[in-house]
């Protein structure tokens, strides 16, 4: 790390095709793609994309447009099952290195957007001082990093095979042991908590 760390793909390079998988370049995105890479420079992956792309699986605590570009980066996928969603409303992700059970959490800093401002006050724009400082701000003036342990469970893996089984209510397919024993029946979880679904029948 350090100095022998170096990326396959320059920031400049990333920025444009975080553009063009995103459809628009914001400050998020210029966010993403640098908490991705303070990541990746952290657990020394270099060729996400490539060599190392079997090392990775990231958590991504937010679905805002930096989301879109630290998927970009690391090559995380959800239908790779490399990319984990918790919708818990932070700029912050967590990026695991499985060949070395190793950790980061990257996290914005709070005052990211004050510190852009100040940087660049002939400025009016705010989306532009902040598209403009988060290019210059140091690591130390955008994140906080952290060393943590992440036990990704094995069904959570790339890879992982279970048996399909179908809801004894609705009748779907289930994978991966999404479902709850409710009196004496395999049931999904939306049927099982009805609360929890995101549609109503007709």
């Amino acid at each position: 790390m350090g100095e022998a760390w170096r990326m396959v793909e320059s920031f400049d390079t990333l920025l444009e095709k975080a553009e063009a998988a995103h459809g628009h370049m914001c400050a998020g995105q210029i966010l993403g793609v640098r908490m991705a890479l303070l990541g990746l420079k952290s657990l020394g992956v270099e060729d996400p994309l490539g060599a190392d792309r079997k090392r990775l699986v990231t958590y991504v605590e937010i679905d805002r447009c930096a989301t879109d570009a630290i998927g970009m980066v690391t090559g995380c996928r959800l239908g790779k099952r490399t990319l984990k969603f918790r919708d818990w409303g932070k700029m912050a992700a967590t990026f695991v290195d499985l060949s070395r059970d190793v950790g980061v959490r990257v996290v914005a800093l709070e005052n990211s957007r004050e510190v852009a401002r100040q940087l660049h006050p002939e400025i009016e724009s705010k989306s532009q001082q902040q598209m403009v400082g988060y290019r210059e701000l140091d690591d130390e003036q955008l994140f906080r990093i952290e060393r943590v342990g992440v036990q990704v469970d094995a069904a959570e893996l790339p890879g992982y095979k279970a048996d399909r089984v179908v809801c004894a209510r609705c009748g779907e397919g289930i994978n991966f042991g999404r479902f709850e024993e409710v009196a004496g029946q395999t049931v999904c979880i939306p049927c099982a908590h009805q609360e929890v679904r995101y549609w109503t029948s007709d």
